[in-house]
């Protein structure tokens, strides 16, 4: 194993203690020596592991996150559901596997809003939405594949946004406001499709007319 690939295993081990940290010393050095001396972990190890400061906390906390979700949702236990419930059924997961760091959401979203982060925050956002997607069983490959990311990428982060205020019930707001969008989601794609349909599978009024004038022989 690379040194490249042991830094990555060991970031995405710790991420989840960083993050319970983080709602009391903030994406710092000191939640990765917290995290490192709760995992046991040499902290200077930890140290030099996440040496690229907050954004790279944040980056390998949402890596635990879609390393979880790919774990606990492959695309066979997920595939006989309809295509909605199979994107709400990720998003909630992502949403239940955050529970209880609501704090350390909010101080990473500010992070995440900085000019200098912005790059790197759409970044993040795209790679989760991809593996929703993927999980989800698209394989589109054409222009589909990209709008699809985005469209989702922007519901996501939206959802946070509401979640991460949320004081409702078992987040009964969030979960209102997910659906919402789901279903957004599903009558954009479906009246992209028909659309977009090739041209010989449209109706045509004129054809008809012609077919009725002159049957085919």
């Amino acid at each position: 194993m690379g040194e490249a690939q042991s830094l990555d295993e060991l970031r995405i081990a710790l991420a989840p203690g960083i993050a319970q940290a983080a709602a009391f010393d903030g994406w710092s050095e000191a939640a990765v020596r917290d995290a490192a001396q709760s995992a046991g972990i040499d902290p200077a190890a930890a140290l030099f592991a996440f040496s690229g400061g907050p954004m790279q906390m944040i980056e390998a906390w949402v890596s635990s996150v879609d390393a979880a979700m790919a774990q606990a949702l492959p695309a066979e236990r997920i595939g006989n559901l309809k295509i909605r419930e199979r994107i709400r059924t990720l998003v909630q997961f992502r949403l239940d596997a955050i529970v209880g760091q609501k704090e350390a959401l909010r101080r990473a979203q500010a992070i995440m809003a900085m000019p200098q982060n912005v790059a790197r925050t759409v970044r993040l956002g795209w790679r989760s939405a991809d593996a929703m997607w993927r999980l989800a069983g698209d394989t589109a490959t054409d222009y589909n594949h990209y709008t699809k990311r985005m469209t989702l990428g922007s519901i996501y982060a939206a959802t946070l946004a509401v979640y991460v205020n949320d004081t409702s019930e078992d987040h009964a707001e969030t979960r209102a406001f997910l659906d919402r969008r789901i279903e957004g989601i599903m009558k954009f794609e479906k009246a992209k499709a028909q659309l977009l349909r090739p041209r010989e599978e449209m109706f045509s009024p004129a054809r008809l007319l012609g077919r009725l004038r002159y049957p085919a022989r």
